[in-house]
């Protein structure tokens, strides 16, 4: 038996043991040993020692208490206890803690094991120790028993422990029910958990407590009941008055017997109770909505219960049952419900709760099933519920449904965003503005009508928008459309839907008014071709418009209900193979949607045959109506349908309803019943009684039954019309309008500015038998007359006709020819049909637009009846009379002279309208025509297109054009901005109708009326698509179709061809070539007439954009088939491009990319426009859709274009008549000026210029310094060289790099201003070289010139240099001598006087000089060199020249008197004299006129030369000896400019032995005068007032800081000041004279301008100077602008001039500059006293600071400093220093103002700037070989030419059989036939067309303007007199329109050349 130690107190559980983590946790050998767990099954009875138990908190290993065994006892020895975990081995120690004994293995866990470690540990005690304790104490009974939880298996108990025992206590517990007993052991424990005991039952616990043998003391007993479980799993089955409850037995009660207690109430009511058996009890009438609480408990046979188990359940309120809409209209809303089940006996009411989307819901009660609601908003989709309420307001749950409102016809057109278009309706412009159009982002009804103009196909479908609210029905879209639309775009719509074949308005229902339109008018446009199968003549085809065509018409409508789809029956039998939805049905996208305006909408179409009984559904062509909606509630309609139709088919199913409409139209012969047997309103007896009714018409029944499928009915159908067909005779459309007026239903021709335009229209066109015959009495201005004119205007500009003529007046001729043509129009009065259309055009907007809507429908009419007819005729007499080809051609004319249209009529007022300029006074035309400008500008607004070029008479009326377009700009923004397209390709290729469906518009597309000549339409561009786009308008211009007047002949060059094409290039931003098929042989032959027009625009410098476009290509892989195609003809297009290059002179490597924008994949291929074989096929899709692709490139095209590149319509005009005058000289390359492409030359001429004053001003700013540091070489304190020449080799390095880098940013800014993206720069591109070349050369010109310079001021200083130092090595003596002097006489006990000063001075001063040595500088002879460089320069001449020079004599002595030119001098006169002999009726140049022309430029040459000399002189340094070479180069430059005169080498020699002469003179005096100013005596001597005044304040120790400041200021800064203001006055003023007189100076251009100008208000003298002596003229010019200018007040002081400004700047500047370097050599050289701590010894310092200061600015004289300051400090200097130069800035300010002669002060400037503006502005100075001209090309040029002409008489050309002066003039004869035959060619007859063989560098171009040589024959006619008799010859003929040219003409004449910029003015001089 074991004892194990004492454990803890009763009832004492540790502490660690109540938390979650026990200290034993996770051990496998450690328990608690306060709580054990019994289970009864396990339990020893009470014969039994021990049962196992377990601790209640689930240990891992559970402790067993195991049974005493004899086999234990023998292994132990007696005292032992053993060891409780093994049970084997004897214990050594006891756990207090765990109250267990370990043996010497297990307790080693309590060592290792952290949490065990704490546990107390003790020995096991002995035997004897433990029977000492039992025996002294007696056992204590155990406390009453505790129950500490019951459940229905098990109890748990305890009692307390023994007090007192301090041993081990043991207890045995006992427990009986029913007579069974269990019990069990229990050491150390107080607490034990007895389970697996029977629910519900009574059981008794007893604990006794056992001492060790086994001894009992006294027992303790209590009894307790186990608990009965309850129910579990509660399921509740619910209806709406009853539910039943389900649940389970608990678990371990399933073969328990038991029953149930169910138990429930409802707030405030008693509880019931219920028994069952059973899991599930059924709880029937309850009360609806109430909450009922239920338990239920489960009760054993013992009556024992266990706990309830509760739930809570509602009875359902039942909802009201079919909830249904009875009826909707627009504001109200019936709905009605049936009373839900079981509500019998409740009192109950209804709540109605109704909301529309976004609104807070109202709600409304009844008592009633039924409600109407009100105030409901129209077309608005609301949710309604209902629910039941009973009293206690309980409701149930609610049931819902949606109603829509119906919406009147403005909701409806609010809804698809057209609200306010049912009054103001929409109109064709507004549908055709361009703004992004990406389709799904687009409102329905704009995609559907943009869709519709464009003639693509009609999708309704939700895919086509993004609001899926807008849901419609096609057939109210279309409704809704032509109801918001005018007249004009529902006849635009109906023509679209026509093409499209869908079916089109017939009768236009409005739900609103319940009235009905005929629209007659939608359907006038609509035009159709067939062919009937009854035709003689197969080959014959009908066209008409389909409301004047006989056709008979079935119409197809529904009698109440049918099951057969009408619409889509309808589709199947007008098609054939192909099904085509011409009529909308449900089972089309969106045709199921509800109706909402549409019904009693009667639509039409009709089927047209094309002649193939093959194909064709019908053989004859029939129309079919198709009326939507029930008959019944649309009457009139049907009645209108049954007086017009041949038969009326009636779609009804429900034969048993009423049919008293039928019977009142009383037409069974022309009624069909059309049923379906199968529906399940299909009643055979009804059917029986119809068939009985109809008699003898029973087979107008068509009947569908099960045996009869679609096909079959549609077969039917077809039968049965076609028989209609046959037994009833046509009826026009235009024939209803009399039965819908009778009917009250409306038409819409019946519209008053509609009816009044018919009328107005009807006059004219009535009239019109005979077309022909109609155009030449009616339209007589655009027949022959028109013609000729057009002859005439093109003979003017080539000129090719005029044979020997005088050229002026043959072209006086043609301009009276012209004349008298135009008096001969305006002679043909206002014919009345004329009168009339212009009133027609002067009507209001509305009826002008349907007036000449009416004059194209009539004419289209009247020209398609007179073209089948004379088709006829023209077959019958091709087949019987091939012979008679008289009769042939005549009718071949009058089938090209059918045509008429509105263009015929505006042909004839544009025609009206330019005649009128020419009538000599105001009458009925000029009132009838001086508003159509105006208004055909406004047409062109509306959409309407106008002729650009009459392609009969192949001419542009640019008068009428240009006022068009000029009042187009006055109706539109002074700034709107348009872009052009336009489409070139051949005949009939399409290009009308691919511009049509790109942009919706209507260019002329009828058959056989091709487009003639161009025509341009406007369209807007939307507001916010402007910026994207940069344009307010897209400018499409249609043109006549290439090589559509080609002549059969090969040698036909396409003269009209390329005229054409080069017009519209040249317009165009972008040109859309079109191509029909995939042709290569037909697209080569179209882009060679298109190269050359794009040749042209290249040498403009335009490159406009070309796309390409292939018609009818079907196959969808034609792209990539063609690829190696497209390769192939790219390189014949190069190859044919190279072959126009050469016809065109521009050189033979021009490929086709170079002149086109052309990518071989962006070629556009686009398939057929039809689907299918007309006339029936419908506009294919994919043509549509590929169109619309083409305009989205255009459109991204023009986004990427720059803005500037738009043109305003000023500019366009301009354009027009600028390119057709080109086109008219046939001078494309040379003769036309754009004015686009001027602007673009100026603005980079004008910003050249600028870079070019920059570099040259910087460069020149750079030179003066660099001269100024040479000049002041040797100043002490100033960086020192080693010598001059390092200083030169340092300068010239300097100059290097300073021109490199300065001449990159030249070169940089020419790049630089190419790379913008604006201005035009890609116009003048072919100009970069010559700007990068002409940059370079002033770059190398300028770095000759400074090197020059450089060399020329370093050679002056080193002849000066030693004479310096002899200088300063004179004036440092006398300083010495001075300073010993005073020191000498200073002692003195006697002063001298100022006389005995004065005489020891003297004397001093007379010996000092004596003992200095005097080196002068070297005198040169200038004639010597002169001479010996004139001799150098001649030498290359002969010897005649050579001795001309010798006897000349002493050189200075020569040109002394006047420079003549004597005979010989001009080596032209002696063949001149030959020459004339041999000329008849030639112009000439007299020999006289040779000799003043030689005389003239003699005397220029001299003035030249004497102003380089001058310039020279003024500079006022030593004379070097490459003034003389730049003299005669100066003199060779100029005579090479007239080297067409042939000067004769005595001349030369003459000229420069003259010049010379005069230049040595000044240049001897110039030097003399350098020589005397730098003789080291002279200048000692100037200084002896100086030394003297010195000698004396020394003498006195006077203060000398003022005399020293003023003398220093005086001589030394005052002179160094004013060189440096006037070196820099040349370059200011000649930038102020380019930048601020820019209308003069900023150009060559604008400067020959202004100088044609002050000719028109000068006399005689002036012309004759500038004719004669242009040189002096031009510079005189320069001068006297220049001083004009000077003169005037400057901008910022009025009171002054600008000159003076000038100078006064420049003064303020360096005097601030002086005064700062004052400061700052101050600043260096600081006092620092004598030894005596008196006096200043800096003094030398600070000068030499002073000047080195000054170094780069100033060039101060060196010989009037010297003397040490002393007496004096140097700061006190600075002062009186800086006081001078006060009074200096002061003086000289003064000296400015006074001083105000401008040509003094020029001419003395050492940069002049008269000379450099000469220079930049004079040119080349090349004359016109004929007209002499001057050339005013602006850059560096080879090719000379001149902006204006004159006659030649004025270059000293006179008639030979007169001698009267010549008034030809050679812009024109340069383009004439003529020849001419001069001293250059040598008495040989040439070409004036090839006078380029003659004068190859000059470049004459023609007058295309007409009107620039204006000026010079007002001049001409002004100074004929006077010019002939200064040059003895006899005045010339002037012709007699010269004489009407007023001044004002010839001013405007000036603008128009010089600039041609549009300014938007009407300007017309006939």
């Amino acid at each position: 038996m074991s004892y194990p130690l004492p454990g803890p107190k009763r009832g004492a559980i540790p502490k660690e043991r109540h938390k979650d983590e026990s200290p034993n946790k996770g051990l496998g050998k450690t328990l608690d040993p306060d709580i054990k767990r019994v289970h009864p099954e396990r339990a020893e009875s009470q014969t039994q020692s021990f049962v196992s138990a377990k601790t209640h908190q689930s240990m891992d290993l559970p402790y067993s208490f195991k049974e005493e065994t004899s086999t234990q006892q023998e292994k132990m020895q007696p005292g032992e206890v053993v060891c409780d975990i093994c049970s084997e081995v004897k214990a050594v120690k006891f756990c207090q803690t765990c109250s267990v004994s370990y043996c010497e293995t297990d307790v080693k866990q309590h060592y290792t094991v952290a949490a065990l470690k704490k546990h107390s540990l003790v020995e096991i005690p002995d035997e004897d120790q433990y029977q000492r304790q039992t025996s002294v104490e007696e056992l204590p009974s155990p406390s009453e028993i505790q129950f500490l939880s019951v459940t229905s298996d098990s109890v748990s108990l305890s009692w307390s422990s023994l007090q007192g025992v301090k041993v081990p206590q043991k207890f045995r517990v006992t427990w009986e029910c029913d007579g069974e007993a269990s019990s069990l052991e229990v050491k150390y424990a107080y607490q034990i958990e007895i389970d697996g005991l029977k629910p519900g039952e009574n059981y008794e616990f007893s604990v006794t407590t056992e001492g060790e043998d086994d001894s009992e003391n006294r027992t303790v007993s209590a009894s307790v009941f186990t608990a009965v479980p309850a129910p579990r799993e509660l399921k509740i089955d619910q209806t709406a008055i009853s539910f039943t409850l389900y649940w389970s037995k608990a678990e371990g009660m399933e073969k328990v017997p038991q029953r149930f207690l169910i138990s429930y109430c409802s707030p405030g009511t008693e509880l019931k109770a219920a028994y069952t058996d059973n899991c599930y009890k059924t709880f029937p009438n309850l009360q609806l909505g109430t909450e009922y609480t239920i338990s239920v408990s489960t009760v054993l046979n013992n009556g024992k219960q266990s706990e309830p188990v509760s739930t809570t359940i509602c009875t359902i309120l039942p909802a009201p049952d079919q909830l249904t809409v009875d009826s909707v209209d627009t504001t109200s809303a019936a709905v009605s419900w049936n009373q839900p089940p079981g509500l019998d006996q409740t009192q109950h009411h209804y709540q109605i709760s109704y909301q529309c989307p976004r609104t807070k819901p109202h709600i409304t009660t009844t008592s009633s099933h039924s409600i109407t609601l009100s105030d409901l908003k129209p077309a608005t989709q609301y949710s309604v519920t209902v629910c039941t309420v009973l009293e206690n307001e309980e409701q149930s749950p609610p049931v819902s449904t949606t109603l829509t409102t119906r919406l009147t016809l403005q909701i409806m057109i609010d809804t698809l965003g057209l609200g306010r278009h049912l009054i103001n309706k929409l109109t064709p412009e507004i549908l055709r503005e361009i703004d992004e159009d990406s389709g799904t982002d687009k409102p329905l009804t704009s995609l559907v009508l943009r869709r519709l103009l464009k003639a693509r196909s009609l999708k309704c479908d939700n895919g086509q928008v993004s609001d899926s609210s807008q849901e419609v029905n096609p057939l109210d879209l279309i409704t809704a459309l032509f109801l918001c639309s005018d007249g004009l775009l529902q006849q635009e719509m109906a023509l679209k839907m026509s093409m499209c074949q869908f079916a089109v308005p017939l009768l236009l229902p409005n739900c609103d008014t319940e009235q009905t339109t005929l629209m007659l008018w939608a359907m006038r446009d609509i035009v159709k071709q067939f062919r009937p199968c009854s035709s003689d003549d197969r080959s014959e085809f009908v066209e008409n418009s389909i409301v004047l065509t006989d056709l008979p018409m079935v119409s197809f409508v529904r009698l109440g209900n049918s099951t057969l789809s009408k619409s889509q029956l309808l589709n199947e039998v007008l098609s054939n193979s192909q099904n085509y939805n011409t009529f909308v049905h449900k089972n089309m996208p969106a045709g199921n949607i509800p109706r909402m305006i549409s019904d009693g909408f009667v639509e039409m179409s009709w089927y047209l045959p094309s002649g193939n009984p093959n194909i064709d559904v019908f053989i004859e062509p029939v129309a079919v109506a198709n009326l939507h909606g029930d008959i019944r509630d649309f009457q009139t309609q049907f009645a209108f349908l049954c007086q017009t139709s041949a038969a009326v088919f009636v779609f009804w199913d429900d034969l048993d309803s009423d049919s008293s409409i039928l019977n009142l139209q009383k037409m069974k012969d022309q009624l069909f019943i059309v049923c379906n047997s199968e529906a399940k309103s299909y009643d055979a007896v009804s059917f029986e009684k119809l068939s009985h009714g109809l008699q003898k018409h029973s087979h107008h029944i068509l009947m569908k039954n099960r045996h009869m499928n679609d096909a079959q009915l549609v077969k039917k159908l077809h039968s049965t019309i076609t028989d209609v067909i046959k037994a009833n005779p046509p009826k026009k459309v235009e024939g209803m309008s009399v039965d819908a007026r009778k009917l009250g239903i409306h038409v819409d021709e019946d519209y008053d500015p509609c009816l009044r335009a018919k009328t107005r229209a009807a006059l004219i066109t009535d009239e019109i038998c005979c077309i022909p015959s109609y155009k030449d009495s009616q339209l007589p201005l655009q027949g022959e007359i028109w013609k000729i004119l057009t002859t005439l205007e093109k003979e003017e500009c080539k000129l090719q006709k005029g044979g020997d003529k005088d050229i002026e007046m043959y072209k006086k001729g043609l301009k009276q020819n012209k004349r008298e043509l135009r008096k001969k129009q305006l002679a043909h009065g206002l014919k009345k049909n004329m009168s009339i259309f212009i009133d027609g055009l002067k009507s209001s907007r509305e009826e002008r637009n349907y007036f000449l809507k009416w004059m194209k429908l009539n004419l289209d009419n009247l020209s398609r009846t007179h073209l089948s007819e004379l088709r006829k005729m023209y077959k019958e007499r091709y087949q019987h009379s091939p012979e008679r080809k008289d009769l042939i051609g005549d009718l071949n004319k009058q089938i090209s002279d059918s045509s008429l249209g509105t263009e015929h009529f505006l042909r004839e007022v544009g025609q009206l309208y330019e005649s009128s300029w020419y009538s000599d006074e105001s009458g009925a035309i000029e009132k009838h025509v001086q508003e159509l400008p105006r208004i055909c500008a406004q047409l062109m607004l509306d959409g309407f297109p106008l002729e650009l070029m009459d392609g009969d008479a192949s001419n542009i009326p640019m008068m009428w054009i240009s006022d068009v377009l000029q009042e187009l700009h006055s109706l539109t923004k002074s700034d709107c901005k348009i872009r052009v397209v336009s489409v070139l390709g051949v005949q009939s290729s399409g290009k009308s109708t691919l511009l049509n469906t790109m942009f919706g518009v209507q260019f002329a597309v009828s058959s056989g009326r091709c487009t003639r000549g161009a025509f341009m339409l406007l369209i807007n561009v939307k507001e916010e698509f402007k910026n994207k786009l940069q344009c307010d308008f897209i400018m499409v211009i249609d043109t006549e179709g290439l090589k559509a007047l080609q002549s059969t002949q090969p040698t036909d060059n396409f003269e009209y061809d390329n005229e054409l094409a080069t017009l519209l290039v040249g317009l165009s931003d972008i040109s859309i070539v079109n191509i029909a098929m995939e042709n290569t042989t037909d697209m080569k032959d179209t882009l060679q007439i298109v190269a050359h027009a794009f040749l042209r625009m290249k040498e403009l410098g335009k490159k406009p954009s070309c796309q390409l476009v292939h018609q009818n290509v079907a196959d969808i892989a034609a792209h990539g088939k063609n690829l190696m195609n497209r390769k192939h003809l790219l390189e014949q297009l190069n190859e044919m491009t190279i072959v126009a290059s050469r016809m065109e002179n521009t050189g033979d490597n021009t490929k086709f990319t170079d002149i086109i924008d052309y990518n071989l994949e962006d070629t556009c291929y686009i398939p057929g426009l039809w689907h299918g074989s007309p006339p029936m096929a419908p506009v294919n899709e994919g043509y549509s859709e590929a169109v619309a692709d083409l305009k989205k490139k255009l459109i991204n095209a023009f986004k990427k274009e720059e803005a500037s590149n738009a043109q305003t319509f000023p500019e366009f005009q301009h354009e027009i008549g600028s390119l057709w005058t080109s086109v008219k000289y046939e001078n494309f390359i040379f003769s036309f000026r754009n004015s686009v492409v001027a602007e673009a030359y100026t603005k980079l001429c004008v910003e050249f210029v600028r870079w070019d004053r920059a570099f040259e001003k910087h460069m020149y700013t750079w030179l003066i310094k660099a001269e100024t540091r040479v000049a002041n070489y040797g100043i002490k304190g100033s960086k020192q060289e080693s010598s001059l020449d390092d200083l030169l080799n340092s300068m010239k390095r300097e100059a290097s790099d300073e021109l490199d880098r300065e001449g990159n940013i030249f070169l940089n800014n020419v790049n630089s201003y190419y790379n913008r993206e604006e201005g035009n720069v890609g116009l003048v591109e072919k100009y970069r070289s010559e700007f990068l070349i002409c940059a370079k050369s002033h770059k190398n010109e300028t770095e000759s010139v400074v090197r020059k310079k450089l060399e020329i001021a370093v050679d002056i200083k080193k002849g000066t240099i030693q004479v310096d130092y002899i200088k300063k090595h004179n004036r440092d003596t006398l300083d010495k001598k001075v300073s010993d002097l005073v020191k000498k006489f200073s002692g003195c006990d006697n002063p001298l006087n100022n006389q005995q000063l004065e005489e020891e001075f003297a004397k001093m001063w007379n010996k000092t000089v004596g003992e200095l040595p005097f080196r002068c500088p070297e005198k040169q002879n200038i004639t010597s060199n002169a001479y010996q460089q004139l001799h150098q320069n001649m030498a290359r001449e002969s010897g005649t020249v050579l001795e001309m020079l010798a006897k000349a004599g002493p050189l200075e002595k020569c040109g002394l008197k006047e420079f003549q030119v004597k005979s010989g001098h001009n080596m032209v006169e002696k063949f001149v004299k030959g020459l004339r002999k041999r000329l008849h009726k030639s112009a000439y140049q007299s020999q006289k006129s040779l000799e003043h022309k030689t005389q003239m430029i003699a005397n220029y040459i001299i003035e030249h030369s004497r102003r380089f000399v001058m310039n020279k002189v003024n500079a006022k340094t030593d004379y070097h000896s490459t003034y003389i070479t730049e003299l005669l180069e100066l003199i060779e430059e100029d005579l090479k400019r007239d080297h067409e005169l042939h000067f004769s080498p005595e001349f030369y020699a003459s000229l420069k032995i003259h010049i010379c002469g005069h230049a040595v003179r000044e240049f001897q005096q110039m030097h003399d005068a350098f020589i005397s100013n730098n003789d080291p005596q002279q200048s000692l001597e100037k200084l002896k007032p100086q030394f003297l005044a010195d000698f004396k304040d020394l003498f006195y120790k006077r203060d000398q800081c003022k005399r020293k400041a003023e003398e220093f200021t005086k001589h030394c800064l005052e002179p160094a000041v004013k060189k440096y203001i006037t070196k820099s006055l040349g370059p200011d003023i000649y930038d102020e004279m380019r930048s601020n007189c820019v209308d003069v100076f900023s150009t060559k251009r604008s400067f020959q301008c202004s100088m044609l100008k002050r000719l028109l208000c000068g006399d005689f003298q002036t012309f004759l100077k500038y004719t004669d002596y242009y040189e002096g003229f031009v510079f005189e010019f320069i001068l006297s602008n220049t001083v004009e200018y000077l003169s005037k007040g400057s901008r910022t002081a009025k009171d002054i001039s600008i000159i003076t400004n000038m100078e006064v700047q420049h003064l303020k500047t360096i005097s601030r500059q002086i005064k700062e370097a004052v400061e700052k050599s101050l600043q260096t050289g600081s006092d620092r006293p004598d030894e005596d701590g008196e006096g200043d010894v800096n003094f030398n310092l600070f000068i030499q600071n002073l000047r080195s200061e000054f170094s780069s600015l100033l060039v101060i004289p060196t010989n009037t400093t010297g003397m040490t300051l002393e007496n004096s400090k140097t700061k006190e200097f600075s002062d009186m220093l800086l006081s001078s130069v006060e009074e200096m800035e002061s003086r000289l300010s003064e000296e400015f103002h006074k001083d105000q002669d401008m040509f003094k002060k020029l001419s003395s400037l050492p940069d002049p700037p008269q000379e450099k503006l000469f220079n930049m502005l004079f040119g080349c100075g090349r004359l016109c070989p004929f007209c002499k001209a001057p050339c005013d090309e602006e850059m560096d040029h080879s090719m000379h030419s001149a902006s204006i002409h004159r006659p030649d008489g004025l270059g000293g050309y006179q008639w030979n059989d007169s001698d009267k002066l010549s008034t030809d003039i050679c812009s024109s004869l340069s383009n004439n036939k003529n020849q001419f035959r001069s001293v250059e060619t040598k008495g040989k007859f040439c070409s004036y067309k090839k006078y380029q063989t003659i004068f190859r560098d000059w470049n004459i171009k023609p007058d295309i303007t007409q009107t620039s040589a204006d000026y010079w024959k007002f001049l001409f006619v002004k100074y004929n007199e006077e010019y002939a008799g200064m040059h003895e010859v006899l005045p010339a003929d002037v012709p007699e329109d010269w004489r009407s040219i007023t001044m004002k003409q010839a001013e405007d004449s000036l603008k128009l050349t010089f600039d041609p910029k549009p300014k938007g003015n009407k300007s017309h001089v006939p």
